[in-house]
């Protein structure tokens, strides 16, 4: 069995234990493998509170933006350094001038990886890739994901000493291929869900059953939302959408999915099926 722990999200799902914290962000303990680090301490926080171990050999990065990867530091250790994966453009600059309250900014705000690839080769193993890697046996990160589909790129990154617009070209995420087809851990989805999940079952040659994390539906207008719900509709044993899926999607896909549908936050473990 592999238990999926969410560690850092915008909602907290439980009182207990005491102290659990919500932030704008995701990290989830996808067995002993760390996919995300939220944007502070929390994740590492969180863990120790709810019993999960915080000492990651391998951890997977999604993408740049900070609230995924802020809390790297916290994990990071010089004398017995963790292996982390991640896409080699993880590392240019990311910038947001259009907020999600409807302001313009004068000047840009960085909201890219707060570490250059120096400070993070101190305290750990860096693996980049585009091509998907086992990391643990049955458990990929699927590296960059083709998009035939509908995606969801978002904000600026500095090219040529230029800001241009963002496709997010280093989104990720883990899929698990368990007994009972794959789980699909998302930090973020910039690459899209469909073109995510198809992408998912490609690599893992079995369908995905399980889809827990950030899927951006928040930036979808509800058909959009509909649409997606019409091709999961039969497809899923367990929707568990966190962080930028947003209310909206999350209503019209409970309603739905009702029997695949599950909401989750900070301290929410979801058992999976062994790997296979």
């Amino acid at each position: 069995m592999v238990t999926v722990t969410i560690l850092a999200d915008n909602t907290v799902a439980t009182g207990i234990p005491k102290g659990l914290r919500g932030e704008w962000g995701f990290a989830a303990a996808v067995g002993d493998v760390l996919l995300d680090t939220g944007q502070s301490s929390s994740a590492l926080d969180n863990a120790r509170r709810l019993g999960v171990t915080t000492d990651f050999d391998d951890i997977v990065l999604s993408h740049a933006h900070y609230d995924h990867t802020m809390g790297l530091d916290a994990f990071l250790d010089p004398s017995d350094k963790p292996t982390v994966y991640c896409h080699p453009d993880i590392w240019s600059e990311r910038f947001i001038r259009e907020p999600a309250d409807g302001r313009t900014l004068e000047d840009p705000i960085h909201i890219g990886i707060p570490y250059t690839r120096a400070e993070v080769d101190t305290g750990a193993d860096v693996v980049e890739h585009r091509d998907p890697v086992e990391v643990r046996d049955g458990v990929f990160a699927l590296g960059e994901i083709p998009r035939d589909h509908a995606d969801n790129p978002v904000h600026l990154r500095r090219q040529d000493g230029e800001l241009v617009d963002d496709p997010v070209t280093d989104d990720q995420a883990v899929a698990v291929r368990t007994t009972d087809g794959t789980a699909l851990v998302l930090g973020c989805c910039h690459a899209g869900l469909r073109n995510t999940v198809e992408y998912a079952e490609t690599v893992t040659g079995t369908a995905v059953r399980y889809v827990i994390g950030g899927t951006h539906l928040v930036a979808k207008e509800e058909p959009e939302i509909h649409d997606i719900a019409d091709w999961l509709d039969g497809k899923l044993e367990l929707f568990a959408g966190t962080h930028c899926t947003g209310f909206e999607a999350e209503k019209i896909l409970s309603d739905r999915l009702p029997d695949a549908f599950r909401s989750v936050g900070v301290g929410s473990a979801i058992d999976l099926p062994a790997t296979a």
